[in-house]
């Protein structure tokens, strides 16, 4: 016989010869209508089973025997139902023949067929078996495939240059790297293929702490800098403090005299006091796998371009690159604006405001295929810092970028001017005048972009704060205390206010119990007249006033505390932040604007 005929006898359906055994309470097999059922080996049991099934042979052997009289309860009866075989009840025959009439057994109205499972039932338990096996396979893939992306990923060390890691409560600074070292396959045919690299494109991307709005800072490569000293992690783990330089390329705090994209995050701390709070660093390659992995992103150029050095060469209108024909787009510079580094940023500028369209469209987020190839392409071409170094982290991080919307993230650069001490212009400066301005604006997380009507409302109510009657200076009553200024910041306050503006009422009270990143002057409702003007002196913003409680100073009185923070310039100088991003160029990532 062979394994599809096992457990079949004729035309007898083989779950037909399952029989009920009512002595040992189990359904058993019946091969040949000839055998005895007895013959016919029963299912393993525990020995516990066995001994319950012994007892009730015991007892059925009494019953035959007319020795106890009553019924027998039969051991198979469902839970909360009892059937009763009359006593001296038999083993059942075999079962009949499809198609035989039904022979009732003498002394009874004939048996009632056991009841078989339905098909639908069978197919129920067989399905929900296959998926419980298909949802384990599943969340086994789904985290080998995690450990894969997590191989995926290379991370270099921040070397504590970074603020230690974004946060979901705070406003977001990511510092983005294009570097243009020649690794990765054809990408030699460029040149330069011996390079260590430049950062070549640098932008700093900060997202506002409500994640309604966000401004992308381009760092012009040839901008002039002062690179710090960079304190740098070798390969063998020791670490090497890199010289500074100054009056260089800002390009050069990156790969040359062996500096990390750490050094390249000191530089822009320095620049303008923005502390990073991560970086990413993208090669040629990010360009080609990443616009490949999304089917393509959308440009437009106002004119005809073939440009030799780039390889760039596509005619006037809108088109969608990807791969090789992306890189040559970014690269180009020759051929738009006055053929320098600023009309390049332009240029870089719409191709990234186009794949972020691209990333954040529905034909993307709804494609699992091309998020399966994002994330192979973005944890291979991408080399971010130690901070960064999971797929979890960047998936978290990816989550807070997500909310942003594209029409409130701003494009600009940082303003510059032609280098005066060149004749031949090569290299540029820092505007003066607009340049703090914009770092201002970052700092204090104001948006470049018209804010939600809400966002309006609440800087409206924190400006009310110093409408008011104020206070003489002689009336006023603070103490000061240095909650991250330089040191002696607060004596040299209290010697301002007391011989130049006339607040005698003050004292030095130490230094306060945790750092500032903002100054701030925290006053009772009953001292706002005193806090106004103490804020008219200092220069303070509504959002520096903190209304709140007193305290008492040394002589007991009560009075108002003035804490210095990280933003304290000196005495006499404005605290006042802006409310207002200055009026630079600009352009929106929700636009598709034409490179001329």
């Amino acid at each position: 016989m062979d394994a599809q005929g096992r457990g079949r006898a004729d035309d007898i359906d083989p779950a037909d010869q399952w029989v009920l055994n009512p002595n040992t309470g189990e359904y058993e097999l019946r091969l040949s209508p000839s055998a005895p059922q007895s013959s016919v080996p029963g299912p393993r049991r525990s020995a516990s089973r066995a001994g319950a099934a012994s007892r009730a042979a015991g007892t059925s052997a009494q019953g035959a025997g007319g020795t106890t009289g009553g019924a027998v309860r039969n051991r198979s009866a469902a839970p909360g139902r009892e059937t009763r075989t009359a006593p001296g009840r038999e083993v059942p025959p075999q079962r009949r023949r499809r198609g035989a009439p039904e022979e009732p057994l003498p002394g009874r109205r004939g048996r009632r067929p056991v009841k078989k499972k339905s098909k639908a039932k069978k197919a129920v338990l067989w399905t929900g078996g296959i998926m419980a096996f298909v949802v384990v396979a599943a969340a086994a893939g789904a985290y080998l495939y995690i450990e894969h992306l997590n191989d995926n990923i290379q991370s270099v060390s921040d070397d504590g240059a970074s603020t230690g890691g974004f946060s979901k409560d705070k406003a977001i600074n990511i510092l983005l790297i294009g570097t243009d070292k020649r690794t990765g396959a054809g990408n030699d045919k460029y040149g330069d293929s011996g390079s260590a690299g430049h950062a070549d494109t640098t932008i700093l991307l900060h997202v506002s702490k409500d994640r309604s709005n966000a401004t992308a800072l381009s760092i012009p490569r040839d901008l002039i800098v002062d690179i710090p000293d960079c304190r740098t992690q070798q390969e063998d783990g020791s670490y090497k403090v890199i010289a500074g330089e100054s009056d260089v390329r800002f390009n050069t705090s990156l790969g040359q005299e062996g500096r990390t994209p750490s050094c390249t995050m000191r530089t822009v701390t320095e620049l303008t006091g923005i502390t990073p709070d991560n970086f990413m660093v993208a090669d040629f390659n990010a360009v080609k796998t990443l616009t490949t992995a999304v089917g393509g992103v959308e440009v437009c150029l106002a004119k005809d371009i073939n440009d030799p050095d780039s390889k760039l060469n596509l005619t006037k209108g809108e088109h969608v690159i990807e791969g090789e024909q992306a890189l040559a787009f970014v690269r180009t510079r020759h051929s738009v604006g006055f053929g320098g580094d600023l009309s390049r940023i332009g240029l870089q500028q719409q191709f990234l405001s186009a794949l972020m369209r691209k990333l954040k469209s529905n034909d993307t987020l709804t494609s699992p295929t091309k998020m399966i190839k994002l994330a192979e392409a973005g944890t291979k071409a991408l080399t971010v810092d130690s901070q960064l170094d999971t797929i979890d982290k960047l998936k978290d991080l990816g989550l807070e970028l997500g909310k942003l919307n594209t029409k409130n993230l701003t494009f600009t650069t940082i303003p510059v001017i032609d280098n005066p001490a060149e004749k031949v212009k090569a290299t540029v400066v820092l505007n003066e005048t607009t340049a703090p301005q914009v770092f201002e604006a970052i700092q204090n997380d104001v948006s470049f972009t018209e804010v939600k009507q809400q966002k309006k409302k609440e800087a409206a109510a924190v400006a009310a704060r110093l409408k008011g009657t104020k206070s003489d200076a002689s009336e006023v009553r603070v103490r000061i205390l240095n909650g991250g200024a330089k040191a002696g910041s607060a004596s040299s306050t209290l010697t301002w206010l007391q011989t130049e503006e006339g607040v005698e009422k003050s004292e030095n009270a130490g230094n306060a119990p945790a750092t500032l990143a903002k100054t701030t002057l925290e006053y009772a409702p009953d001292q706002a007249d005193q806090a106004r003007r103490l804020a008219a002196i200092m220069g303070l913003s509504g959002s520096a006033m903190k209304p709140g409680k007193s305290v008492t100073n040394s002589q007991g009185l009560p009075t108002m505390t003035l804490t210095l923070g990280k933003d304290f310039k000196g005495a006499g100088q404005s605290l006042t932040a802006p409310t207002k991003a200055p009026d630079v160029e600009k352009s929106t990532a929700d636009k598709v604007e034409c490179a001329q």
